[in-house]
Formats: C-alpha cells, structure tokens, sequence
C-alpha cells in the first residue's frame, strides 16, 4: 500500500493542533496513514478532505487524480476498501473462534472445580458452576454476534449472498459457521455456508 496523503507538510501544517485536536486524530494515526499502514476512519475522510482541498479518491490513492482516470481509480479504491473488510472480518472471526474455545476452555475447567469444592462448600461450589456456565453462554452467544456481523452467508440452492437476521444466526443448528437457515430468496432451507465477499 502507498502513503495515502499526498502532501505530508501540508497535512502536519494543517492539522496540527487545531484540527487534530478537533477531529481526534493522533500523531500515530497520521504516520500510519503517511506510511500506507492504514486508512483514516471512514467518518474523518470527509473532513479532511475538505480540509487538504482534495476529494476522497485522491485522499487513498495519495496523488491527484487526472479526470479521465478518475472512474478506473475510484473503481480500484472501492475494490481495495472491500479487500480490507474482507481481511478484516477474517482476522476477526479467527480471533472470536480462538477466544471463544479459550472462554470454553476457561468455563468447563470451572465447572469442574465447582463439582469438586461442593465437597468443601456446596453454596462455593454451586456459586463457581453457575459462574462457568454463565460464561459458556455468555461467549456462545458474543460468537455468534460477531460471525452474524463479519461476511455473508451462501444459500446451496441458489447461492446468492445474503445477511440473516441475527436471530435467525443465534437459533439455526450449524457445525462450525455453516448454519441451517431458509433462505430470503428461494425460501428453500438449507445448510448456509460463511463467505466474506458478496
């Protein structure tokens, strides 16, 4: 990835200190973005661009733009910008995937001890049961959230893409991210398989 700034004095000129304070912006979020490490957050592209006097398209590519080119360069923008959402959901999800088997882990080692120190303190040990299984719902259920929230899920029959409701994630039975759910276009049922892109 390039430098996402065209003009690094300008930018330090300009947003230091009254715009940086202004919009929130570190002087770490700016080295990123001059080092092509990261892009601004989507709700501070406007304001900066209003601010450097350029559009959004020349904010990410980093270079002013030449008109005839501006349809191809903002066709490559959108396409990069889906690229790093669907990088993004993936790192997500592997990571709840790694942290919810940890929590699992972390519950059930609980449970045990809880059946272990009835022998102690009944109330102790009913108390720490109660605390795992709590926590197995509890990460059960933030799991699911973020799956329903990275990506698409395919219909086998038509494979069209498509997000469910997130009650229709929580509720379906599934192995692994494929959940059984009925699909808002053929309306046939179905196991859905998780994509990222649409």
């Amino acid at each position: 990835m390039e430098s996402l700034l065209p003009n690094v004095e300008k930018i330090y000129i300009l947003l230091k200190p009254i715009w940086q304070k202004k919009l929130g912006i570190t002087d770490r979020a700016v080295s990123k973005w001059e080092n092509g490490k990261s892009i601004p957050d989507a709700s501070l592209m406007l304001d900066l661009c209003q601010l450097l006097e350029i559009n959004v398209n020349e904010l990410l590519t980093g270079e002013q733009i030449v008109m005839k080119d501006y349809k191809k360069i903002a066709e490559q923008n959108l396409i990069e910008l889906r690229n790093q959402k669907e990088k993004a959901d993936r790192r997500l999800l592997t990571t709840v995937k790694i942290l919810a088997t940890l929590s699992c882990i972390s519950a059930v080692v609980l449970i045990l001890m809880g059946t272990l120190l009835t022998k102690i303190s009944q109330f102790l040990g009913i108390m720490v049961v109660i605390l795992g299984t709590i926590l197995i719902f509890v990460t059960a259920i933030y799991a699911v959230m973020i799956e329903h929230d990275a990506g698409y899920y395919e219909c086998p029959n038509c494979k069209m893409r498509y997000i469910p409701t997130r009650k229709a994630v929580l509720l379906a039975p599934h192995y692994g991210t494929t959940r059984k759910m009925e699909c808002p276009y053929c309306g046939k049922k179905g196991y859905h398989r998780k994509v990222f892109t649409k």
